[in-house]
């Protein structure tokens, strides 16, 4: 099943803090969308983001902490 995809012209991106804090290096996430996890190439800013379900991505969290 697709999901529609969410508006991000409004969102706030961040990066990890465990980036080396180079400026175009990095994925970005941005917070705050109910149920999805936008991920974007911190170099292509203007380029496409992958959304990813909320829950995939806290699977995904635990998985690369552990």
């Amino acid at each position: 099943m697709r999901l529609p995809s969410p508006d991000l012209s409004g969102v706030t991106w961040r990066k990890s803090s465990y980036s080396d804090g180079g400026a175009n290096n990095c994925v970005e996430v941005a917070d705050g969308l109910p149920s999805v996890v936008p991920v974007r190439d911190s170099k292509a800013v203007a380029g496409p983001a992958l959304v990813v379900p909320a829950g995939a991505w806290a699977a995904f969290l635990v998985s690369v902490k552990g």
